[in-house]
């Protein structure tokens, strides 16, 4: 049986993890080994911008010793990850040289709809449980240094995912610079948090009631497992948290510290974090939470597993992605009919197409996000599609897209409504890399041959199929009404996907008026 080691560390805002996995055959992580440091970089990185000489030479002795480790369990692969400390600093590409010099560890960097997706996988690693508990109606807390993620489910379905700037540390600064006395501070964290809760609310929320809260933090969970155990259930009920929340009111710092058994200076950030799962909790109408204890390690390593095949969960994150696309595209009025007529024209070119486009699954997932939006900038913009609908993705977060790759999607539905650039050094813009704007070539291709189409937005074409001939890729449809319309776009569409791919898209009607 094949056995791998793997490592996992989370070089976050309060505080540096690693953690040191086993993966034996199909399914089976086991975790033996964490270790961790406290270095608060955080408040290095959010009140002054950058993180300063002292903590920079500790972050790195942290991480030798983090390589010493490594090397004496004989890790195979490991991945460490930066979140909002390194990623909101003024100078990251400085900070990720110098690790990487001083240490050996290459730090990489995620973008917050990354970090969340990933914290999202280490409560899927729990299986099960975890299954179980969102096909009810449950919203996902995750809570950081920088700020919150709140993503709502029903059904096993996403409906939406937001991030707010509410993390613990930057709620910290805000207090400290306030001075206020303690028994104010719950009311201001509770004042702070309903700012933007009000808003969030009423965007999103709406009337509809959340049964189940999954907390992602490491401030209470460590409180919540235990309690589980001691209780011997998984799932706590809310008086369960009200009575640990008055606890933390009723007790002294070093009482609360003995009670959790945690450090008394991390104290105040469990305060802070039980006081935004508390107002959340009563503005969703929750009745049971959940904290698992999982961390971003976990996370990581779930998803290491199933980059080598080691590990399969049932939970279909992919379809999470494009739940995502799909309630941008609610939000800004597109048609679910267009975009399910355009999304599956553009699979089947592309699948039609593997051997000649050289693109692969997460292509795929781009493509049919494009589909999805193609229009959304119409809800700003009839006459500036193209430039509003790029905006609005570029401004909107999609949980599991890097920015690199939300930006290949917003170009992929920029040009199919305007002119493609094809040399951004001369445009004068920040554009992709060289292989991005392949990327973003190709699908743009794809779409446009796709909307071609569907030019009338009638849906008139059925039993589409696509085959590869030589150099010609034959389309094939039935229609029972008149496609002048389509033909005529669909010729002047095919002319960028022949420069592109080189190969003659032709129409064939099975079906005549």
């Amino acid at each position: 049986m094949s056995i791998r080691t793997f490592a996992a560390i989370d070089v976050g805002s309060y505080e540096l993890t690693m953690k040191i996995f086993e993966f034996s055959g199909k399914n089976n992580m086991r975790e033996i080994d964490c270790v961790g440091k406290r270095i608060d970089l955080g408040s290095d990185t959010f009140v002054k911008g950058k993180i300063g000489n002292e903590k920079m030479d500790e972050l790195c002795r942290t991480l030798k010793e983090f390589a010493g480790i490594m090397n004496a369990y004989k890790v195979e692969n490991y991945k460490a990850y930066g979140t909002s400390a390194i990623r909101e600093t003024e100078n990251t590409a400085i900070v990720q040289d110098q690790i990487a010099q001083r240490t050996g560890i290459k730090v990489e960097i995620l973008s917050n709809s990354e970090q969340r997706f990933l914290d999202y996988k280490s409560v899927a690693s729990r299986g099960e449980s975890f299954r179980k508990i969102i096909e009810e109606k449950t919203a996902i807390l995750d809570i950081g240094g920088g700020s919150i993620q709140l993503s709502l489910f029903d059904n096993d379905t996403l409906v939406s995912t937001q991030n707010l700037r509410l993390g613990v540390l930057r709620v910290q600064d805000y207090l400290n610079h306030l001075a206020s006395g303690s028994f104010r501070t719950e009311s201001l964290i509770g004042e702070m948090a309903m700012a933007q809760l009000g808003i969030y609310k009423k965007l999103y929320l709406k009337d509809r009631e959340i049964r189940n809260l999954i907390v992602i933090d490491e401030y209470i969970s460590p409180w919540a497992v235990r309690m589980g155990r001691e209780e011997g259930k998984e799932v706590l009920e809310r008086s369960d948290f009200d009575m640990f929340m008055e606890t933390l009111r009723s007790k002294s710092p070093a009482q609360v510290a003995r009670y959790i058994d945690i450090p008394e200076e991390r104290v105040p950030l469990v305060f802070i974090s039980a006081v935004l799962t508390g107002t959340i909790a009563q503005l969703m109408g929750v009745e049971q939470i959940w904290a698992p204890g999982v961390t971003l390690c976990d996370g990581i390593a779930y998803e290491y597993a199933e980059k080598i095949r080691m590990f399969r969960g049932e939970h279909d994150f992919e379809q999470d992605i494009v739940a995502c696309a799909l309630n941008i595209s609610k939000r800004y009025m597109g048609s679910k009919k267009r975009s399910e007529t355009l999304e599956n024209i553009t699979v089947t070119v592309f699948d039609s197409m593997k051997k000649v486009h050289g693109l692969g699954k997460r292509e795929r997932l781009y493509l049919r996000l494009a589909a999805i939006l193609y229009d959304c900038g119409k809800y700003v913009s009839l006459t500036n599609i193209g430039e509003t609908s790029y905006q609005i993705i570029m401004a909107t977060e999609i949980i599991g897209l890097s920015h690199q790759e939300r930006e290949i999607v917003a170009n992929v539905v920029r040009f199919n409504h305007s002119k493609f650039i094809y040399d951004w050094q001369k445009s004068g813009e920040a554009g992709p890399d060289r292989a991005s704007a392949l990327v973003v070539a190709k699908l743009t291709a794809i779409l446009r041959l796709a909307s071609g189409l569907d030019r009338s937005h009638k849906q008139k074409l059925k039993g589409l199929k696509a085959v590869l001939q030589d150099s010609r890729l034959l389309i094939t449809v039935d229609a029972q009404e008149d496609i002048t319309l389509e033909k005529e776009f669909f010729q002047r569409r095919g002319e960028f996907f022949q420069e592109v791919f080189s190969i003659e898209p032709v129409l064939k009607q099975r079906k005549n008026f």
